[in-house]
């Protein structure tokens, strides 16, 4: 045949592949979520075969490890005893409460570690909602946007104060990003950064990690604030409003079934965003995986490098320090 074009070979031996490929992973594109509560033993999550509920003794071992393995940040979720949850969420600033101790054990034993916070009401929240609650005169249920914003000022402070690096509202509350930049500010917090949950949708991959956190909304759902499924061009008003408050970073979650909102969001700024890789990603390869239907270690790390290509520069993953280990 007499071809002019012949693509494959550049894809002839691994060491022309490497050369001539567009997209890699590395340790340094992970963050690893972290869950962690008031018990001295830590508890393996049903939910989510392989990933555990640390105590704070061993959360500060296991970020150590992942660290180590060139993970560069990790983000925690706290697991609140229930005696301590109130509409109003008033453990969530509480300065002496399990967040702002964990962070502070962890910066003390990793300060190079970058420690990301969680800033939302649903573990604190004895409704289990990310935000205030009431009922209307019909008895419908309300989330308060004004009001939970108020709250969650609290909590980043909160959290800036114990010597978090980054505030990661996840909320979907309009507003809070500005709301929360300028508190900050004023308390002398500028260098804290917020990661801001710019498209988070209300989607059915979420169930896992509400086991895991024991978190799922009391009564109701999520979809007044959180994003429906079938919207995309909302994801990049939600994006203008994040620029325009003054987030540092932006977030799509999910992330694998949203990759076309992953694309998009990286054609329409120049800040870095983040993917989160949610716990119904993880169930799914770990169960397939465990079943011997699929290979775990290729099929984890092509997942990851389709999130990568999609345009996320940073990638929230369970599967950090197993995709680590491999890459190294």
């Amino acid at each position: 045949m007499n071809l002019p074009h012949r693509p494959r070979r550049n894809r002839r031996t691994p060491a022309i592949r490497s050369l001539v490929r567009e997209t890699s992973l590395s340790p340094a594109d992970f963050i690893l979520p972290m869950f962690f509560h008031e018990d001295a033993e830590d508890t393996p999550i049903a939910s989510m075969p392989g990933v555990t509920r640390w105590s704070v003794e061993s959360l500060v071992k296991e970020a150590g490890e992942a660290h180590a393995l060139g993970i560069p940040a990790i983000v925690l979720f706290p697991k609140i005893e229930e005696s301590q949850k109130t509409p109003l969420a008033e453990e969530c600033a509480n300065d002496e409460g399990l967040v702002p101790r964990a962070i502070r054990a962890i910066k003390t034993a990793h300060p190079t570690l970058c420690v990301i916070t969680d800033v939302a009401l649903d573990p604190y929240n004895s409704d289990g909602h990310d935000g205030v609650v009431i009922r209307d005169e019909r008895g419908e249920l309300e989330i308060l946007n004004d009001e939970t914003v108020r709250v969650l000022i609290e909590q980043a402070l909160c959290h800036a104060r114990a010597g978090a690096d980054i505030v990661s509202p996840s909320d979907m509350m309009d507003g809070r990003v500005a709301a929360i930049r300028q508190a900050l500010d004023d308390e002398g917090y500028e260098d804290v950064s917020i990661l801001s949950y710019t498209a988070k949708y209300a989607s059915a991959f979420y169930g896992p990690f509400r086991g895991a956190l024991d978190s799922a909304p009391k009564d109701g759902d999520k979809k007044t604030y959180q994003m429906d499924p079938g919207n995309a061009r909302e994801a990049i008003r939600e994006l203008q409003h994040d620029e325009a408050e003054g987030a540092d970073m932006v977030m799509v979650k999910p992330a694998g079934p949203y990759l076309d909102i992953i694309t998009r969001i990286r054609e329409s700024t120049t800040l870095p965003v983040a993917a989160y890789q949610v716990s119904g990603e993880y169930l799914m390869l770990k169960s397939a995986s465990a079943a011997g239907w699929l290979d775990e270690k290729a099929i984890v790390l092509e997942s990851l490098l389709g999130i990568k290509r999609a345009g996320a520069d940073i990638i929230l993953t369970y599967f950090a320090k197993q995709a680590a280990g491999w890459l190294k």
